[in-house]
Formats: C-alpha cells, sequence, structure tokens
C-alpha cells in the first residue's frame, strides 16, 4: 500500500512546524559548497508546501533563518539571503494559485530591505488566501518571541491598569506570532538532532515530536507521509491517562 494511501483525513494534525535541518551536511558529504545544500533545500520546501496542501493541513510553519544564524559567515548569509528571495519570486504565482496565505514570524526588519520588500509584497498579495498558511519563521527566536510578548502585556496591564491576576493562556498566546492560530499538532526536525532549537517554544507544549535521520534537502513527500502515519499512531493525552482518552 501506497504510503499516502494510509492517511486518515480526520487523523492529520491541523498544524505542522518543521525544523529543516542538514542542509550543510548535505552539502559537505558531497563535497559541495554550503549555499549548495541551501539550493537544495528550497526544492524539499516547495515539495512538502505542495503535499501539506494537496492533503489539507491548514497550517505550515517552516523554521527559515533564526536569530542564532546571523553568527555564520557573511558570505553564507548573503547566500541564503539572496536565495529566499529569488525563491518566493519564483513560487509567489503557484503560491497564489493554491490559495496559500503567507506570513512570516520573526524580526522582519533585520532582513536586507530588498529581501523584506519581497516578503511583505508576497504577504500582502496573498492576504486573503485561505486554503493554507504558511508561516516562515525568519530570523526567529523562541525565548526573544516571549520576552517580547510579555512586554506587551506589561505595556497593555500599565495603559489599561487590568491586575495580574486576570492574566490567562489564551492573553498571553495572543500576544504572539502565531495568534490566531492553533498550536502544532506535529514537530517533525530533519538529520537526526534532538533538540527544538529555540523554536516555538511556548506553542510546543503539547505537540508531537518526529525525528528523522533523513537530512533536509533530501526530505521527500513520501518522508512526510512517514512522519504523518506516526503521528496518526500516537494517543494525544493532555495530561490526561489513556483510560480516560479511551472514554471519549
Amino acid at each position: 500500500m501506497d504510503s499516502k494511501e494510509q492517511l486518515i483525513k480526520e487523523k492529520l494534525p491541523k498544524h505542522i512546524a518543521i525544523i529543516m535541518d542538514g542542509n550543510g551536511r548535505w552539502a559537505k558529504r558531497r563535497t559541495l559548497a554550503r549555499i549548495r545544500g541551501h539550493q537544495k533545500g528550497m526544492e524539499a520546501v516547495k515539495e512538502v508546501v505542495k503535499s501539506c496542501r494537496e492533503l489539507g493541513i491548514q497550517a505550515l510553519t517552516l523554521y527559515a533563518f533564526s536569530q542564532e544564524n546571523w553568527k555564520r559567515p557573511k558570505t553564507e548569509i548573503k547566500g541564503l539571503m539572496r536565495l529566499l528571495k529569488s525563491f518566493i519570486r519564483s513560487e509567489l504565482a503557484a503560491l497564489k494559485r493554491n490559495n496559500i496565505q503567507v506570513k512570516s514570524i520573526g524580526h522582519l526588519e533585520r532582513l536586507p530591505e530588498d529581501v523584506q520588500t519581497v516578503v511583505k509584497d508576497a504577504i500582502e498579495e496573498t492576504k486573503d488566501n485561505r486554503g493554507m498558511v504558511l508561516n516562515v519563521a525568519l530570523s526567529y527566536g523562541g525565548r526573544d518571541e516571549i520576552l517580547q510578548a510579555v512586554a506587551r502585556i506589561v505595556q497593555k496591564a500599565q495603559t489599561n491598569n487590568f491586575p495580574p491576576a486576570e492574566l490567562n493562556e489564551e492573553m498571553f498566546s495572543r500576544e504572539l506570532y502565531t495568534a490566531g492560530l492553533p498550536d502544532p499538532d506535529l514537530l517533525i526536525r530533519t538529520s537526526g538532532e534532538m533538540r527544538i532549537s529555540n523554536f516555538l517554544l511556548w506553542q510546543l507544549a503539547y505537540t508531537e515530536i518526529y525525528v528523522t535521520e533523513v537530512l533536509w534537502p533530501d526530505f521527500k513527500k513520501q518522508d512526510l507521509y512517514k512522519a504523518l502515519i506516526d503521528y496518526q499512531k500516537r494517543q494525544r493525552r493532555f495530561g490526561l491517562t489513556g483510560e480516560q482518552i479511551g472514554d471519549r
């Protein structure tokens, strides 16, 4: 049976987050420049976005560039920015055709101005699309996101004079980049690394985690299906017992 045929539509995650890891190692194993790994990784992005849209996934969040990535060699960063700009330009028509809404999470203002313009244009041109949300994490850090949310809440508390005791999880979530979206049901990390790398720290509280040894440039739709099949076999308890879940 084909992997896709094993998927149960009712059990698919609403929101998938992916840490796309392994571009550099993919290139190194082939004695290629690291930028070649990033180029190949863009092909994987295209295939996964298309596959998620076909499956009816509501939201896909991709960890494209972290705050820590600014520490990488300047030549690599420049190459990544060029690739990002080129990719968005080349894929914008397909994103619009497939009813995909582009969003960016992170410090977009820290990117080069020409890259900011391309990303903002994509966000504007797809803002009315409702088929799937594509969140691209750029200059993003989970701890920073939480600190920013705290700062905004403190400011609102001072301005509106509401007592701290009234703060709840729903209010806090509304101050995050992902406000309005369900928390990720599934986190996929490629390349076998067992860490979440400062990604969506608040939102991943009850997310199922799937780690594969496959390097991101080699990640295909069949690898996505494998992750989804594994996800469907899990019992999500959210603090309850297995018996309680079974009684529902």
